[in-house]
C-alpha cells in the first residue's frame, strides 16, 4: 500500500497529476484507481451522480484526506471551496477577508473585495445575517484573494439563483482569463457546464470513466438517427443505443482521427452536447451495474 504525497508539478504544463488514487472506508473503496493529468490553465469539469466520490476525489487532492493508494501532486497554491462554503457566522465579511491575510503567504485583498463589491455583499454585515448564496460570495472571494494557482470547487453553484449562478461563472471564467489559474469543479447538474468546461473528468463509482479536452471528446462523438435497426449506419463504437417503435438512435465513437462521416437518408446524422455524453456514459454505467 502506497501513501498519496502532495508534490508540485511543472506549472507551465499540468496543474494537477494523479497517478491510481485510491481512498476507502473500512473495507469499502469509495475511489479506486484515479489517474489523470489536468493541464494548467484550463475549466475542468469533475461530473458525476451524488455519491460518485467527487468530495472524496477533491478532498484528496487537497490534502484534506489522505489516500490510502497512489500519489497526486500539484502545481502551485491550491485553493478549495467545500461544498458547505463554511465562514464564521460571528464575522462580517470584512473581517472575514481580514482572517484570509492572515492565513495566506500570498493575499490580493484588492481582488477579493472586488469580488465582494461585484456581488454587492455587505462588508460590515456579519456573515450569519447574510443569505446562503452572500456566505457563498464571502467564501469565493477568500479564495480569489488568496491567488492560488489551482482553484477548487465543490458543487459551486449549489446554494445560488440561477442569475446569481450566470454571473459567477463569468467571474471565474474572467479570472481564469486573467491569471492563468486553473480551475476544477464539481458538479452533477451537467446543464451548468455549457460553455464553461473546456476539460472532463467523469468520475461513477469511484472510479474515472473518461477525462480529456471537451472539444476533442465531442470531435470523436456523433448522434445517429434513423429507422429501426440493430446498428448505427457508420463504423465506430456505440456508446449507447435507444430505440422506440419506429426509430433507432446511436451515440458512437468514431474511429481515431475520423471526422464525422456524412449518412443517406432516411438517417440524420448530428453532433453530440456535453450533457449528452455525460448521462449517456453514466447510463451505460449504470446499467452495467445492475441498476
Amino acid at each position: 500500500m502506497t501513501t498519496a504525497v502532495t508534490g508540485t508539478v511543472d506549472e507551465s504544463a499540468t496543474a494537477v497529476r494523479a497517478d491510481g488514487l485510491g481512498k476507502r472506508y473500512g473495507a469499502k473503496w469509495v475511489l479506486r484507481g484515479c489517474a489523470f493529468e489536468l493541464p494548467a490553465g484550463r475549466v475542468a469539469a469533475l461530473v458525476g451522480a451524488n455519491g460518485a466520490g467527487k468530495t472524496t476525489l477533491m478532498s484528496v487532492l487537497k490534502g484534506l484526506l489522505n489516500a490510502d493508494e497512489g500519489t497526486v501532486r500539484t502545481a502551485g497554491r491550491v485553493a478549495f471551496v467545500a461544498q458547505e462554503k463554511p465562514v464564521y457566522r460571528r464575522f462580517t465579511a470584512a473581517e472575514m477577508l481580514e482572517v484570509g491575510k492572515r492565513l495566506n503567504l500570498v493575499w490580493d485583498q484588492d481582488r477579493a473585495v472586488r469580488w465582494l463589491e461585484r456581488f454587492e455583499i455587505p462588508l460590515t454585515r456579519p456573515c450569519g445575517k447574510l443569505s446562503g448564496g452572500q456566505q457563498a460570495q464571502v467564501a469565493f472571494a477568500l479564495a480569489i484573494g488568496a491567488r492560488p494557482t489551482v482553484l477548487m470547487l465543490d458543487e459551486p453553484l449549489a446554494n445560488l439563483d440561477p442569475l446569481a449562478r450566470r454571473e459567477v461563472t463569468a467571474e471565474l471564467l474572467a479570472e481564469v482569463e486573467e491569471t492563468g489559474m486553473t480551475v476544477l469543479l464539481s458538479t452533477h447538474v451537467v446543464a451548468e457546464l455549457a460553455g464553461v468546461a473546456d476539460y472532463l473528468l467523469l468520475l461513477a463509482g469511484g472510479r474515472l470513466l473518461a477525462g480529456g479536452d471537451v472539444d476533442e471528446l465531442l470531435t470523436r462523438h456523433a448522434s445517429y438517427a434513423g429507422p429501426t435497426a440493430d446498428a448505427p449506419p457508420v463504423a465506430g463504437a456505440v456508446v449507447q443505443a435507444r430505440h422506440t417503435g419506429t426509430q433507432s438512435t446511436f451515440l458512437v465513437e468514431l474511429p481515431g482521427g475520423q471526422s464525422r462521416p456524412a449518412v443517406a437518408e432516411p438517417w440524420v446524422q448530428r453532433p453530440v452536447t456535453l450533457e449528452e455524453y455525460v448521462l449517456a456514459q453514466l447510463a451505460v454505467t449504470r446499467k452495467g451495474h445492475g441498476a
